[in-house]
């Protein structure tokens, strides 16, 4: 028993941590404004690249931003402010912007390096917890990523704040994606080595599953003979199909879920009358990084493959576009 409540109490603790990190986040959205979008169409306009710089844990964070650019179609790079100041200075160009993250705004490191690169002729955006700091005095747009709490209890350690830091480097970048209509052919064009980036550039009918493989039942099935197919086809999702073999609904295992919790029965009737109706659906032809994208929206792990009047063509489960065993959305 002992033992138990010392799970609860971890499980507690860290439901709290998670809880103050978005929390934090929600913070930083709440305190945007125009300059954030000023940073965007600077860094549209410019010819050269986003120089990221930062030390300690914002460095890290500006090298997964950097990568998060990169990915999506903005060049970038990662520039440590010591080693700046002994020869790698030379990499940065006067067409390229600068991007300068620290939550205090003080670090010396990367504080005594502006002066520097705006004598090379960068621009400076400044991602920052205090937009009265030097870095913010030094720059010529401050995007406010402060945060009131920090998670970790004695308030020292960065945890909320490079969690907002790293949310902000994603914002972004995915703002800079969408205004230069950053699409699929492109993600798979810069990801040309990756099983990812190949499974990304076929369409849907390419990869899903079809015949004997398509966990589908009649609309009148009895309930207990749905969940044995649902079961024995091991997809966590189950067709619905009309006799013109056009889909009426879809029953999954979080349906079972959510039936169980809220004490609907389960047996003694047809799976239509437990199935969820007009299912999300994807056409055979679209890109299958549309339908990840959908999956990836609505939190779900297969979608019915659909043509013209809803004509059941497959099914396409989640594991087919990442593969067995990378379980994650959008390559993270």
């Amino acid at each position: 028993m002992k033992q138990k409540k010392e799970i609860t109490d971890i499980t507690q603790q860290a439901i709290d941590v998670l809880k103050n990190e978005a929390k934090g986040i929600l913070e930083v959205a709440a305190n945007l404004d125009h300059q954030f979008e000023k940073a965007v169409d600077l860094i549209c306009r410019s010819k050269g690249r986003l120089v990221v710089s930062g030390i300690g844990k914002s460095g890290i964070v500006g090298q997964k931003i950097v990568a998060t650019l990169n990915s999506t179609g903005t060049r970038a790079l990662f520039l440590h402010p010591v080693e700046a100041m002994h020869g790698d200075l030379g990499i940065v160009g006067p067409k390229d912007v600068f991007l300068g993250l620290s939550n205090s705004g003080e670090t010396e490191e990367l504080t005594g390096l502006i002066p520097t690169i705006r004598n090379v002729g960068c621009r400076v955006i400044a991602f920052t917890g205090n937009t009265h700091s030097s870095l913010a005095r030094q720059s010529d747009i401050v995007i406010n990523v402060g945060v009131k709490k920090e998670a970790c209890p004695l308030g020292l350690a960065p945890t909320t704040s490079t969690t907002a830091l790293m949310a902000m480097g994603d914002a972004l970048a995915v703002s800079l994606s969408i205004r230069k209509d950053f699409k699929s052919s492109d993600f798979q064009r810069f990801h040309p080595g990756g099983s990812l980036g190949r499974r990304l550039a076929l369409n849907v009918s390419e990869i899903m599953l079809t015949g004997d493989r398509v966990p589908a039942v009649p609309v009148k099935t009895p309930i207990e003979e749905a969940l044995a197919v649902l079961d024995r086809q091991n997809l966590g999702a189950l067709l619905v199909v009309r006799k013109n073999n056009t889909l009426a609904g879809i029953l999954t295992d979080g349906d079972l879920r959510r039936l169980y919790l809220a004490k609907e029965p389960l047996s003694g009737g047809p799976v239509d009358s437990i199935m969820t109706k007009n299912p999300l659906t994807v056409h055979p032809d679209s890109p299958v990084y549309d339908a990840l994208n959908i999956l990836e929206q609505h939190q779900v792990t297969a979608l019915p493959v659909t043509a013209a009047g809803k004509k059941v063509c497959g099914i396409l489960h989640l594991h087919d576009i990442l593969g067995k065993g990378a379980f994650k959305f959008n390559g993270r």
